[in-house]
């Protein structure tokens, strides 16, 4: 009970006050940006990264087996930093974007550049834009706040947990691979994690596509993925090392 109240609370915790991006000293950068994949990231996370560090950020990636207790423990503490590709024809411009622990846009510049080159012309481009982040500077107000929300949403999300717990009981959903049985939790309309009663992190994290009944996964490594749902069942596509995938077929109880 108490590991699924922890991965809710990830989730769901949406009452903390509006904060600026001054208010944060933690920024995940992805590993890439929805709008420039397929390696063609044109140096912008590094170049990102180098900026916010000089701005006395720390910066976090994806994979939360290395970030620091303070921001494991307390996720409203963390801001989530994307890049937008604002298409033009004759110029090379971007939208950069931060996102608080509830989705919601605290911080968005847009910056356009004339160089035609598209890795010079989009690093110019978000050069521009960071001139108006400023400085890292949580006051201890802040932090004490965000804590403070943190532990009445958690005990929020562990009081809705047991009573929805309690309303399903033994018709709760679980899928299980032959090797590990994992519970299906909704966090809303648009996404759902699958959950070891045993680990300490969500095993997969689905967020609803277009497409019917097809997600994009972020696995608990930090790998995204997709999975869908197949004869009632749950496929998710596992990347190996080598650059193939896998599918990994989770059969519901």
């Amino acid at each position: 009970m108490k590991n699924i109240s922890i991965f809710l609370f990830v989730f769901l915790t949406s009452i903390i006050k509006s904060q600026i991006v001054s208010d944060y000293k933690y920024v995940v950068i992805p590993q890439e940006f929805g709008d420039f994949k397929e390696n063609r990231t044109y140096g912008l996370n590094t170049f990102l990264e180098r900026s916010l560090k000089s701005k006395k950020y720390i910066v976090l990636s994806e994979t939360k087996s290395q970030w620091p207790q303070d921001a494991l423990l307390n996720p409203c503490k963390i801001v989530n930093a994307d890049i937008l590709d604002d298409k033009s024809m004759f110029r090379n411009k971007i939208i950069l974007q931060f996102k608080d622990c509830s989705n919601k846009v605290v911080f968005q510049e847009k910056g356009s550049s004339t160089i035609k080159e598209f890795e010079q012309g989009y690093q110019d481009a978000l050069r521009l834009t960071l001139i108006k982040i400023p400085i890292s500077n949580p006051s201890p107000e802040t932090e004490k706040l965000a804590e403070s929300k943190s532990q009445e949403t958690a005990k929020t999300v562990e009081q809705s947990t047991a009573k929805e717990v309690s309303t399903q009981g033994s018709a709760a959903l679980k899928y299980s691979n032959g090797k590990t049985t994992l519970q299906k939790i909704k966090i809303d309309d648009t996404q759902f994690i699958l959950v070891a009663g045993n680990s300490s992190v969500p095993f997969a994290t689905f967020k609803s596509t277009a497409k019917k009944d097809v997600f994009r996964v972020k696995l608990s490594s930090g790998e995204s993925t997709i999975g869908y749902y197949e004869n009632g069942n749950i496929v998710i596509e596992m990347p190996k090392s080598n650059g193939e995938f896998s599918n990994e077929i989770f059969t519901a109880n």
